[in-house]
């Protein structure tokens, strides 16, 4: 046999992180194979393993009887006592094989099944290892692109990270240093496959983690993460000591906390949101620093309607409605702004378009007209010329900006 195998499995061992006795069984099972094909596959082979002497060994076991019928698994009384004077029918006695005489062929299958086992030992294990390290930030090294994936080495694997886990308009270089967020770790017929993220929300829970002291020690509470993956992000924050400050501790002096976050995001615009119990003044606090005048609040349809003031609009909605579409994700809400002026404005429309005379009364004219001559109640009351619906004059009257009737005129009338 190979001189100093057990120094050789107790390095291979060390090397691969695996345990010796997975060496081992491995070797016993290449070898019990390459000896079936040698000596026969009917057989009832076992590999064994001399710790002291670092030597492997083959037994061959066959039952002690009278008549012999199956000699690969059957011996005589009279063998067995050449073997062993003592024995008797019905013993189990196991002979020694050659090691040496297993042929070139049975060597290389022996070769590959140890191989096949020590990689499959060695998958298993970098499978335990990042399995239990699903959900933490991991520092790796990009070693190429493929088919837009990004490849990235951890040292003992590979992990990819797919076009939709990648933050837009960031590109990497061979050699360059990068830190994601482990997603997802799976067994596949090629090995683990490590899923890694820069784009999921919890990677900003988990940087905020490493840079304030209070969110790590659980006595400021990221309650809420809504993220626009390269652009901006909101986090609400509270805190479970009165003395503290959630907003104030994830920020950091002059900065430094939430800058250090900012950077690791390649520029990225974080908002840190104090998060609060009535929903109204959650949402006021996620649409800032745009200023609230009310909110109006529908809890069956969980929808609000925030009004703002007009030059506060485009503010509060932010470029291309990333300001409000975050704000509604962080609070989980739909939200719908609008401007101060327009709501005035609709209900004033509103107020037009439904306005009806009290019945049997005759609308007053306008202030300085007089009505048409010999006009009769019967005639002022008539219904407007065919195909006018009844309030088609109101809503064109409020559109064109003149008073509704028995309104003075200029006075109260909607202008646009």
């Amino acid at each position: 046999m190979i001189l100093d195998v057990g120094q050789i499995i107790a390095q291979l061992g060390k090397e691969k992180g695996i345990d010796k006795s997975v060496i081992i069984d491995a070797i016993k099972e290449a070898l019990e194979s390459a000896a079936r094909k040698k000596y026969g596959m009917n057989k009832i082979l076992e590999a064994t393993y001399d710790a002291e002497t670092g030597e492997f060994e083959i037994l061959s076991f066959r039952t002690v009887v009278e008549n012999v019928t199956e000699p690969d698994t059957q011996m005589s009384i009279a063998e067995a006592q050449v073997l062993d004077p003592e024995a008797q029918a019905g013993d189990n006695l196991g002979e020694r094989l050659s090691t040496k005489d297993l042929g070139r062929i049975a060597a290389q299958t022996a070769r590959q099944i140890i191989m096949q086992k020590v990689k499959d030992a060695e998958r298993e294990v970098i499978y335990n290892e990042f399995i239990g390290r699903k959900g933490e930030v991991i520092n790796g090294i990009v070693q190429r692109y493929e088919r837009d994936c990004l490849v990235i080495d951890l040292g003992k694997t590979e992990a990819i990270m797919p076009p939709p886990e990648q933050i837009p308009r960031e590109r990497y270089r061979q050699s360059d240093r990068i830190r994601a967020y482990i997603k997802d770790v799976t067994k596949t017929s090629r090995g683990p496959e490590i899923l890694l993220s820069r784009s999921d929300p919890r990677l900003i829970l988990k940087l905020f983690e490493q840079e304030v002291p209070e969110v790590y020690e659980g006595v400021v509470t990221i309650l809420s993460v809504a993220r626009e993956p390269g652009f901006r992000t909101k986090i609400a924050v509270r805190s479970k000591a009165r003395d503290v400050d959630p907003v104030g501790a994830c920020v950091g002096m002059k900065g430094s906390r939430v800058q250090s976050v900012v950077q690791e995001l390649r520029g990225e615009r974080i908002d840190i949101i104090a998060w609060d119990e009535d929903p109204a003044k959650f949402v006021c606090n996620a649409l800032q620093p745009a200023e609230i005048i009310r909110v109006l609040v529908n809890e069956s349809e969980k929808t609000m309607e925030v009004i703002v003031p007009e030059e506060q609009l485009l503010l509060a909605i932010g470029k291309k409605g990333q300001n409000v579409k975050l704000a509604s994700k962080l609070v989980g809400w739909h939200i719908e702004v609008r401007a101060e002026g327009q709501v005035e404005d609709a209900l004033k429309r509103a107020e037009g378009l439904f306005a009806k005379s009290p019945e049997g009364e005759v609308a007053a004219p306008p202030e300085g007209e007089a009505p048409p001559a010999g006009a009769s109640p019967a005639e002022a009351e008539a219904p407007p010329p065919e195909g006018d619906a009844s309030g088609t004059v109101a809503a064109e009257s409020a559109e064109s900006g003149a008073a509704p009737a028995g309104t003075p005129e200029g006075d109260g009338g909607p202008k646009e």
